[in-house]
């Protein structure tokens, strides 16, 4: 995707998530959007075709792009989730994802388990050992880049421990939209006492092919990652609400 039409894509999506052009509301044509942004009519082509596929709006033939309500956007993409994540939609969109995550991986832990064989255990024993290891290193952007991403591959073998495909290729999406939502609910300082000895206990469960005790441990760690979601819901709230001089105003 060109920069110039990946640039006009991010700005139009912010736009219809954070309500600029509300549902309903017809997009500029063609040649009128192209003006607007100092593109040519391919890459405004383009764009509109973009957010078409990512449920943003309609295109009826003749009459142009209307703008859909939120239940049809792609959540999964990256992009209308970065623009979510910057609207008071962004925590109710977290706490579906996190409702998700319990619906499928508690259910995946006990399933790994009961399943998994040498190669899944040394998948996952693999990205848990990165995770120790991005964990030790000095603070910064690369170390949580590479931390999520161990992350994301710990739990990614876990499914695939499951040996069940349809559920792989369904989670697939949902980690994958994970790298994009992390940051919210990052809290690299607890990383020691919470994120690592609960990953090694979901590990120790599959390895010793408890279905309960994978079950339970999953649960454990969703329930943490649910305490940091309470906690940045209660800090947004803060900052939206207004101060006594503004109030008065």
């Amino acid at each position: 995707m060109a920069r110039k039409h990946r640039d006009v894509l991010r700005i139009l999506t912010a736009d219809i998530v954070a309500g600029v052009r509300p549902t309903g509301e017809m997009l500029p044509k063609e040649v009128d959007l192209a003006g607007e942004f100092d593109v040519s009519r391919g890459v405004a082509r383009e764009t509109i075709r973009a957010m078409e596929e990512r449920g943003l709006i309609t295109v009826k033939h003749g009459k142009g792009a209307t703008v859909n309500p939120p239940e049809s956007w792609d959540v999964f993409d990256a992009d209308v989730l970065a623009a979510t994540l910057e609207t008071d939609q962004g925590v109710e969109v977290l706490k579906e994802y996190l409702e998700c995550r319990r619906i499928l991986e508690v259910e995946a832990a006990g399933l790994a388990a009961e399943r998994a064989t040498k190669a899944d255990l040394e998948r996952l024993a693999e990205a848990m050992g990165r995770m120790e290891e991005t964990t030790a290193r000095p603070p910064g952007h690369a170390a949580e880049e590479l931390f999520h991403e161990a992350d994301i591959a710990f739990h990614q073998a876990l499914i695939a421990a499951t040996g069940n495909r349809p559920l792989a290729s369904l989670v697939e999406r949902l980690h994958s939209a994970l790298l994009v939502a992390r940051y919210p609910l990052a809290r690299p300082q607890y990383r020691l006492e919470r994120a690592l000895p609960e990953h090694r206990r979901i590990f120790d469960a599959i390895s010793a092919g408890n279905e309960r005790k994978a079950r339970a441990a999953m649960s454990d760690h969703l329930d943490t990652v649910g305490g940091y979601l309470d906690e940045y819901r209660r800090g947004q709230g803060r900052r939206r609400r207004p101060t006594v001089a503004a109030a008065g105003r």
